[in-house]
């Protein structure tokens, strides 16, 4: 599968899911789907978790996002390991997705709440988990590499 279509797809998949959330459920109200997952409608105004909102203008989140997705687009390039390179593409489809969103709006729509008793997760979307798990392949890459020469 071309990388330039995975990106378009998530990004149309996290897109599509922020329209539906907005259309359809009040801003910082919560449903309960599971007893551990409500979907929210919460605007994000800083950068992960809500940190440094109101802290900085969105401007400023914008192009520090992009400068660091440029340089996260030119490691995927020079990536030769598979895993890597698809880690790297998941990455940069969130970050874009999230730039796309701050661009649009101002902010970043978040809507995924897990909690359990009183642990409570802060509010997420789909390309924080396509970020995730990029970055969860690539520490998962280095490891078994790192395995690999330890066994030499």
């Amino acid at each position: 599968m071309n990388k330039f279509f995975c990106i378009i797809s998530l990004i149309i998949l996290d897109f599509i899911t922020k329209k539906i959330v907005f259309n359809y459920l009040s801003l910082n109200s919560f449903k309960k789907i599971l007893p551990v997952l409500d979907l929210a409608h919460i605007h994000n105004y800083g950068i992960s978790f809500g940190l440094f909102s109101g802290t900085f203008p969105s401007w400023v989140i914008i192009l520090f996002t992009s400068v660091i997705t440029i340089v996260i687009i030119y490691f995927m390039i020079q990536a030769s390991n598979k895993v890597e390179k698809w880690g790297l593409t998941l990455i940069i489809a969130g970050a874009i997705s999230n730039i796309l969103d701050r661009l649009i709006n101002n902010y970043v729509l978040d809507f995924i709440y897990l909690h359990y008793k009183d642990f409570y997760w802060p509010a997420f979307n789909f390309a924080d988990i396509y970020i995730t798990f990029g970055v969860l392949m690539i520490f998962f890459q280095i490891f078994k590499e790192f395995k690999k020469k330890i066994a030499k």
